[in-house]
């Protein structure tokens, strides 16, 4: 072979070897881009999954969007109906205010010995009123001039033994709306317990639910 076909058949090889090359380069870049297409779909797919998982919002978080303020909220207290050592009051809440606004679960009930509670030198009478889980909290829209209501249950501490109740009358109810930090205030009497009873307090509260009385 010639020197000149030499260089000829050399430069040959080095076109092929570089269009090799280049083919393979291509190849490994492309299952490369592929790779990493994977797995930016797999962080997508995982939040899916957890979205399914997740379920959508609960209710108290849609009550506390847009929650009564207790200052929008006017307390009254109904007549009261007897059964089976306890009697049960109406504790209504009427939406004062110009817009509607929402309550979600339990209020806080608590006998104090004078208005303003603790925040006024008062104290609270016994222990706080116990959750009655008869049914289950649900969202209560309130219309401006609406009223919503929560049963109060008031056990008749003179069934309890004297040693045990350490009875004691109360004349105001300190009562915290669902979700608020504002306490309001209601003149109202009865006999409480100072101890320890089985039932941990004379009072009971329900969740609120939509109308005056339960109508």
């Amino acid at each position: 072979m010639t020197a000149l076909a030499y260089r000829k058949a050399h430069a040959v090889a080095r076109r092929g070897a570089v269009r090799v090359a280049g083919l393979i380069a291509t190849v490994l870049l492309a299952a490369g881009c592929g790779a990493a297409s994977g797995a930016a779909q797999s962080p997508s797919s995982a939040v899916t999954s957890a979205a399914r998982s997740t379920g959508p919002t609960s209710h108290p978080a849609a009550a506390r969007s847009g929650e009564c303020p207790a200052d929008d909220l006017k307390l009254t207290i109904g007549p009261g109906n007897g059964a089976a050592g306890s009697i049960y009051y109406p504790l209504e809440f009427t939406n004062t205010g110009s817009a509607a606004c929402t309550m979600y679960g339990y209020a806080g009930v608590a006998f104090v010995t004078k208005e303003g509670g603790t925040a006024a030198g008062g104290t609270v009478l016994g222990q706080p009123a116990f959750r009655n889980a008869a049914f289950a909290p649900k969202l209560v829209t309130l219309a401006s001039g609406a009223t919503a209501h929560a049963s109060l249950q008031v056990q008749v501490a003179q069934n309890y033994p004297v040693a045990a109740c350490k009875p004691v009358t109360g004349h105001w109810l300190q009562v915290y709306p669902p979700g608020s930090k504002a306490a309001e205030y209601l003149r109202f009497t009865a006999v409480t317990c100072a101890g320890k009873i089985p039932s941990g307090s004379t009072l009971g509260i329900y969740v609120v639910l939509p109308g005056a009385t339960g109508e």
